[in-house]
């Protein structure tokens, strides 16, 4: 199984036409407010019009309501709820298949117990699962990576996505390790906090040489 590959934090349809060029699978916009890479509805328009087909688009939220979910579907856009929504909140919020992030500490040797980390995430019942890093009370973005050995812990069988502090330099490790359904990066490939086509092609290139090998 080849490992899909997501760009977050595109923030313009230039954005996202060079991370199609490079070979990405899904573009990820965010809709938190919190965050310095959050659009507008409008710019989400224009960033899915400039995405053809076959290339997924991802709309980040943190703790949403159930209108601004509605409007970004509208567009053409698959949920991703990083933030602490209960299972409840996702499942009606969409009636389709969504990602729902669990964090884990960067530091911490060891993970939730996956017996009930398994129980309290169970009810997510459409969702594919991404583990990030949480530092700072942010809902990623955080540029730091975590013990991934945690992550396989957690999901057992289950396909998940990996994401944090992931690079052109380690994500073939991250892939060789784990055999993750996809992994995710934002500050991976950029610089100065822009996107960088040169690190879009590394990082896709890195993927497909790790799962080459694998």
């Amino acid at each position: 199984m080849r490992t899909h590959i997501k760009f977050c934090g595109c923030t313009s349809a230039r954005d996202a036409h060079e991370a199609v060029e490079a070979g990405v699978d899904a573009i990820g916009v965010i809709f938190a407010v919190a965050s310095p890479r959050c659009v507008s509805l409008p710019t989400a328009r224009e960033i899915a019009q400039a995405v053809p087909a076959l290339t997924s688009l991802v709309g980040v939220f943190v703790e949403p309501n159930a209108a601004q979910v509605s409007a970004a579907l509208a567009v053409g856009y698959l949920p991703q709820f990083s933030g602490n929504e209960s299972a409840a909140a996702c499942e009606c919020a969409t009636r389709a298949a969504y990602i729902k992030v669990f964090h884990v500490v960067p530091d911490c040797a060891s993970g939730p117990d996956p017996a009930a980390f398994e129980r309290a995430a169970q009810p997510y019942v459409r969702a594919t699962w991404m583990f990030d890093s949480a530092a700072d009370g942010k809902h990623g973005g955080t540029g730091r990576p975590f013990d991934w050995k945690i992550a396989r812990a957690l999901a057992g069988n289950r396909r998940f996505i990996i994401s944090g502090g992931l690079t052109a330099e380690n994500v073939g490790a991250c892939i060789r390790q784990l055999r993750p359904y996809g992994v995710d990066v934002r500050s991976g490939i950029e610089t100065g906090g822009v996107k960088d086509l040169a690190k879009m092609r590394a990082f896709v290139r890195a993927v497909k040489e790790a799962d080459a090998q694998a």
